[in-house]
């Protein structure tokens, strides 16, 4: 009989079940997923990204289908903070689930104000700063695509959060060169990366002679991004091999998600996949599981990150326990 593998991940010292979450603005604060399953049985549900304001989002249309994905420009819609703690968290966090709050703010003040407001809340297993907000100080330059102003962020909320908290910093891939955004991050405090965000695209009506999008453009996410997310992983982890990361993008299979956790993600991010199968993350979970067993894992940890290995190269975990053992 096969023995189970262990799927249990670390986000910084916080443990979580399995590997599997949620993308932030997928599965709102998650009361709609709940309706199909219990939510304990996620790795953790990351919310959508949480405004100071009520946002109303961006005008309509805000969707289009493009080959092997889509475009939205939903625009960080959302009832703002006062209604998330006064209604959304205190929700999730009454039936326990381990939850991951993404923040998005103009200004870096706005993400202070937001950290504070969150630093004493129940039920905050990690917090997630999505950097992929433009800048209202700066020229609406995106934050995730200057390492300055994203570390000044980073350095702020982390300053701000509670210890035992873990900051996420959520990267885009449009960037020259993400290694050194991420390095920026880590190095202004952050515990965790995720990536990656939306690269930015856009589609014409061929019919109307019109963008497809109100907003003209739009963030791509489904199957066709996930070689992006793959190398960006691959990239950052490469360079930064102690960092946890989150990969996230065009996760739609176990076999996609195996393909981040080889180039180095300890956790992986559902999106895209769960707007017409609620159940993806339990799928995906369960596939993973299963390709992992297949090839003899005992364990997640032990697949992590191991593509970059030299084929026959002992995995690193076990040249520990040898230099233990034999001590």
């Amino acid at each position: 009989m096969a023995v189970a593998v262990d799927m249990r991940t670390f986000l910084a010292h916080v443990e979580l079940a399995n590997p599997v979450t949620t993308a932030a603005g997928c599965a709102s604060a998650g009361r709609e997923l709940a309706q199909f399953f219990d939510l304990h049985r996620l790795g953790a549900l990351t919310t959508r990204s949480v405004t100071m304001a009520p946002r109303a989002g961006r005008p309509t249309p805000r969707m289009a289908e493009t080959p092997s994905g889509m475009l939205n420009a939903v625009g960080l819609q959302g009832p703002g903070i006062d209604v998330f703690l006064e209604r959304e968290l205190p929700w999730l966090a009454q039936r326990g689930i381990r939850t991951i709050v993404s923040i998005g703010g103009g200004s870096v003040a706005e993400y202070s104000e937001l950290a504070r407001r969150l630093a004493d809340a129940p039920g905050v297993t990690a917090l997630e700063v999505n950097l992929s907000c433009p800048n209202m100080e700066d020229r609406g330059r995106v934050f995730a695509r200057e390492g300055g102003t994203a570390a000044e962020v980073i350095a702020s909320v982390r300053s701000i959060m509670r210890y035992d908290v873990p900051v996420v910093a959520k990267l885009a891939p449009d960037v020259a060169d993400i290694v050194a955004v991420a390095r920026s991050c880590v190095d202004a405090g952050a515990d965790a990366l995720c990536m990656i965000n939306n690269p930015l695209g856009m589609a014409i009506d061929t019919e109307t002679l019109r963008p497809s999008l109100a907003a003209v453009t739009g963030g791509l996410s489904g199957p066709a991004i996930l070689p992006l997310a793959v190398r960006c992983v691959w990239q950052v982890h490469a360079a930064l091999p102690g960092v946890p990361l989150i990969g996230v993008g065009g996760v739609m299979t176990g076999r996609d998600a195996f393909q981040l956790v080889l180039a180095g993600a300890c956790a992986v991010g559902v999106g895209t996949a769960l707007f017409n199968d609620p159940y993806a993350c339990l799928r995906i979970e369960r596939e993973l599981e299963d390709l992992l067993q297949a090839r003899g894992f005992q364990r997640l940890a032990d697949a992590v990150g191991l593509a970059h290995r030299p084929p026959g190269g002992a995995a690193r975990h076990l040249l520990v326990d040898t230099e233990e053992s034999t001590s």
